[in-house]
Parts: C-alpha cells; structure tokens; sequence
C-alpha cells in the first residue's frame, strides 16, 4: 500500500509539473502592423514602432493594393521599395518573422470594391485590375521576401456580402497570383483569411458556415489565417466558446494563426450595432485568447493596431465603420498603457514552443 502511494504521488507531481510547464508556453508568434494614434504623425509612429518591437517575435504588413499610385504609372516596384522596403529591414533587424497580406478588394466595407476602385468606375472584376493587384504582389514578395503571404483577406465575408462579380474578381486574381509565385519560386507560405464570425453563421444571421467552401476555392492554401472581432458577439470574453477556432478547422491540418481581431476597450451604440466594453474587459480577452490560442496550436497572433485611433484626426471622408475599431489597442491616443498591456506581455514572456 505504501509503495501505490509513493507511485501516485509521484505521478501527480510529474503530472503538475508537465501541466506548469504548458502553461509557460505559448505556440505562437506575437506582433502588430505598426500603428499610431493618428495617420499623420511620424514620430507618434517611430515611438509606437519602438514600443512594440521589443515585445513582439513577428510582424505583420496589411495593405490594401495602392490603386491610385499604380493606374497613375506608379511602378509597383518602386512603390514597394519607397513604402515597404526600410519597414521590412528594420523588422529583420529586430529578428521579426514577417507577414505581408495584399487586400485585393476594401478593407472596411466588404459588400464593395475599394473605394479608389469605385471612384474611377472599376472592378477587381475587370482583367487590368487584376493585373495591377498581381503586379503589387508580385513586387511585395520580391522584394521584401516575407515567410508568410496573403493573398486575399476574409473571404468568406467578401461571399456572403459583395457581389458575385467582386468575389469572383477577387478568387481570380488569388488564384492566378498564387500560381505565377509558384513558377517564381517564392518561398512565403501562402494563405487568405477567413473572418469567424461569418464562418460561424453570426455574421448575417445565417447557419454555421465552416471554411469549406473557402479552401475549395483557394486551392493553394498552406495555412489559413484567422480574423476574429468577438466583441460584436459576446458580452464577455468567458462565452466564447472552447471550439471557437477548433471547429472550424475540424479534421484539417492547416497550420492556423489570427492575422487581425482582438477586442475593443470602449463601448459602441449605434443604430446597426452595439456592443458594451471596457479596459478591464479587453484585459479578460487578451487572457482568454491565449487558451483558445494554445488549443489549436496557432502559429502567430496578430493585432493590426498597437495603439488606439484618434478618430478626432482624421480628414474627411471617415469610414462609418472605423468607429468600432478604434480602441483595439493595447495604449490609449495618448501612448498611455491600458490594463492589456500587461496581459499581452504576460503571454509574451511565455517560452515560445
């Protein structure tokens, strides 16, 4: 009897200590695109970009296509290397592994074109915008040589929302890019994204959609990236549920990481959407993130915004919805930390596995 007690004993402290050690560890990669409260500011920039490298081990570039620059005679090349190029050496400076997503259609409004695409009556639908966007990318693979490229971002949303001409635009040109990459022997692994919500069925009051349809049409997915904004959801960062990522993915084997979410710090109320938050809530969410994070074994985490937005900058005309986005960030518009912060630094302290 006392040697069974001796043996269970030491099974529970080899068993504590295997479960202390997971819980010091994260699967993923940590980082931001650079951000900064306002859009104008240089130096605001160079001081959030100083800030968030030295608690980062990735970083992200998150692009619409420039349209404007490339149908004024922009060479794609050149706009990349006066853009782009600098941005990327410093963060290979740094030791950051580098993702680089192209949006082929509008970031912020995902019934329609980009919005310099309808300002001048075109389509990613038409032929010679889709050569532009292939030019572009072709030039940000070239020449900043990330690990990781996207091709073309929430695509389950821009098929439920926009028209089928736009999705189909927008599939064309993925796929034709993806392959003239694999005849230039790129060596980033390609991926789109996938918006959660939509694919959850919340987006549109419609049933669980999955990813299904997504890598039917996108065929050359290596991995596949996750954007994920809860709040619009749930009250709370505990309701969201332990299989939030892992249904998805069901019996895929898809490397996965978030290329864009998180959750905002102040509360919303508008006619079409409203939702209630806090600083100590987005907090709950950074904490909660990372267990659904370890659960399926991410490979990165990306916020698109280290700091919070100062909406009262921007010129005219402002995006309706960029409102629910603008305290995402970790600091406020005055570079001060907010209680995330810390819970992001937490988890970046974790061994990465």
């Amino acid at each position: 009897m006392k040697h069974i007690s001796i043996l269970l004993i030491t099974l529970l402290f080899f068993s504590c200590k295997k479960d202390q050690e997971a819980s010091a560890q994260r699967t993923y990669r940590m980082g931001f695109q650079n951000s900064a409260p306002t859009f104008n500011d240089t130096a605001l920039f160079i001081q959030s970009l100083n800030l968030w490298t030295v608690r980062a081990d990735a970083a992200i570039i998150s692009t619409e296509v420039p349209w404007n620059e490339l149908f004024s005679g922009v060479d794609a090349g050149a706009y990349v290397v006066d853009h782009y190029k600098d941005l990327a050496a410093f963060y290979r400076s740094k030791n950051l592994i580098l993702w680089v997503y192209v949006d082929p259609q509008n970031g912020l409004d995902r019934t329609a074109d980009a919005t310099a695409l309808i300002a001048t009556g075109k389509s990613i639908a038409q032929a010679a915008v889709q050569e532009q966007y292939r030019r572009f990318v072709i030039a940000m693979d070239s020449i900043l040589k990330p690990e990781h490229l996207g091709l073309a971002l929430e695509t389950n949303l821009i098929r439920f929302s926009s028209s089928r001409s736009v999705y189909g635009g927008v599939k064309q040109a993925a796929n034709d890019v993806a392959r003239e990459l694999k005849l230039k022997n790129s060596k980033a692994k390609l991926s789109v994204s996938i918006q959660v919500e939509m694919a959850w069925g919340v987006f549109g009051g419609v049933a669980f959609q999955g990813i299904g349809q997504d890598l039917i049409d996108f065929p050359f997915i290596e991995e596949i990236g996750f954007s994920s904004y809860p709040y619009f959801i749930f009250g709370k960062p505990a309701e969201i549920p332990t299989d939030y990522y892992s249904r998805l993915l069901l019996s895929n084997k898809f490397p996965v990481f978030i290329s864009e979410g998180g959750w905002a710090s102040k509360s919303v109320s508008t006619p079409s959407i409203s939702f209630i938050s806090s600083n100590e809530i987005q907090k709950e969410y950074i904490e909660r993130h990372h267990e659904l994070l370890q659960s399926i074994q991410a490979t990165a985490l990306f916020q698109l915004t280290f700091t919070d937005i100062d909406i009262t900058s921007l010129l005219p005309p402002i995006p309706a919805t960029l409102g629910y986005f603008t305290s995402l960030g970790l600091l406020d518009i005055n570079m001060q930390p907010k209680p995330s912060l810390s819970a992001w630094d937490a988890n970046f302290q974790k061994q990465l596995k």
